[in-house]
């Protein structure tokens, strides 16, 4: 044992024998070096996955790239509907955000990637998964807890935390030495990730926190200066929280989005810039573009307010936080956020009816809400003649609900007055 101790801290202890893996592959060049190095380092076979999860344009030549880096097999699976339906709409429910701005475009669609290259794996045999996430991200524990969460037999190879690559100059000569096409230069200046609920932007000029990013940057949105002069508008129709219409036409989930994120676009929605608090400690900033999601989540947040009590919206905007956190920290596949998805489908039962928004120029504008299932009461609230609410009442409310104020002031003006004091409590009595 003492000898195997002495090893291991020498880097000497002999690596567990993997004879096939599946790597989360994306074509960049992180991945594409990926399965050089897993072919050499584990001598193994290596399984290129990709989920179409509604990143257009990325996918061209994506199988003939993995085999040209080494691969055994290239899979790509069609998940954009799944995505939608069982990942995006859920969270979109939940009222999910990270840090008051962030709609987590990328954090939710690791547990789908790494949920279908497990079952990749459990069918072909695989002993292994691997990804590309560097140690210095939020990818490698999304990645790694949902592989603990689904199959946690199979070994997991971080490549960025195990070979001696530290630069994208570094990676990039690894791969001309090795022949693997990559599509990048040295010149590229950020790093994306692109699905049907957002684009990232990170890395190159921003960078540095003081500076406006270029609008050259955007490659979803357009500018507000440039967005139409006429505002759009747009009715969406929900059925226990979930979209189900635009415009009085019935759509599938993904249609939704990809209809909304055109539209979205077209008038500046969607662009968030913050100062991100990574899971490893550090701070990181990003620029995302979210036209479709922002949208969908502003309307939902209108539907709600016209069926929601106030208790309930409360609890559910806290809970939303905490599903947030969940999504952003890897914990899709844990009994918390199964629990809040049960909590969502009980106070959305309710959460039927439409709402109408203007877009203009970056901003989203509600402009009606309407459901059989509204709280809102026109011949309650007016300041009309009405029989159905008896304003004197109210009076007794009002003292009861101040009455702690009342007690609290009394204290301080008889402190006052008096060092050795007592309350006088006939004052409470009606005047």
């Amino acid at each position: 044992m003492g000898r195997f101790f002495y090893l291991l801290e020498a880097g000497m202890v002999p690596k567990r024998k993997i004879n096939k893996v599946v790597l989360a592959y994306s074509g960049g060049l992180d991945t594409s070096i990926c399965v050089s190095w897993l072919r050499e380092t584990y001598d193994c076979e290596v399984v290129c996955f990709t989920a179409d999860i509604g990143q257009p344009g990325e996918l061209d030549g994506l199988q003939e790239k993995a085999m040209q880096s080494g691969a055994s097999q290239f899979i790509l699976r069609d998940l954009r509907e799944e995505f939608a339906s069982d990942y995006l709409f859920p969270m979109l429910r939940a009222g999910a955000i990270y840090e008051r701005k962030y709609l987590l475009g990328t954090a939710i669609s690791r547990p789908i990637i790494a949920q279908h290259q497990i079952q990749i794996a459990q069918e072909l045999g695989a002993d292994a998964v691997a990804h590309g996430g560097t140690g210095l991200g939020n990818d490698q524990v999304r990645f790694e807890l949902a592989y603990m969460a689904l199959d946690p037999r199979l070994k997991v190879i971080a490549p960025w935390r195990e070979w001696d690559i530290r630069t994208r100059v570094e990676a990039m000569q690894y791969a001309e030495d090795h022949d693997i096409p990559v599509p990048i230069s040295a010149t590229t200046q950020y790093t994306r990730d692109h699905n049907l609920w957002h684009l990232s932007h990170e890395g190159g000029p921003l960078e540095e926190a003081w500076d406006e990013p270029e609008e050259p940057m955007y490659l979803l949105s357009a500018s507000p200066a440039d967005a139409p002069d006429e505002p759009a508008y747009v009715e969406i129709e929900f059925e226990n929280g979930t979209p189900v219409a635009i415009d009085g036409q019935k759509r599938s989930p993904y249609k939704i989005l990809s209809y909304l994120n055109t539209l979205g676009a077209v008038h500046a929605i969607g662009r968030a810039d913050m100062i991100e608090s990574r899971l490893v400690g550090l701070k990181s900033h990003g620029v995302y573009e979210t036209p479709g999601g922002t949208i969908l989540w502003a309307a939902l947040r209108e539907l709600e307010s016209l069926v929601l009590d106030k208790a309930t919206l409360l609890h559910k905007e806290q809970a939303g936080l905490t599903y947030g956190d969940l999504v952003y920290e890897g914990y899709w596949f844990s009994p918390l956020r199964e629990g809040l998805d049960a909590f969502n489908d009980r106070v959305l039962q309710t959460a039927t009816g439409s709402v109408s928004m203007k877009l203009y120029k970056g901003n989203i504008i509600p402009v009606g809400r309407k459901s059989a299932f509204s709280l809102y009461r026109e011949d309650l609230v007016s300041y009309g003649e009405v029989d159905v609410y008896d304003q004197s009442l109210s009076e007794g409310y009002t003292r009861q609900m101040g009455l702690a104020l009342k007690v609290r002031a009394l204290n301080r003006l008889e402190i006052a007055e008096n060092d050795d004091h007592k309350p006088d409590y006939s004052r409470f009595k009606r005047d």
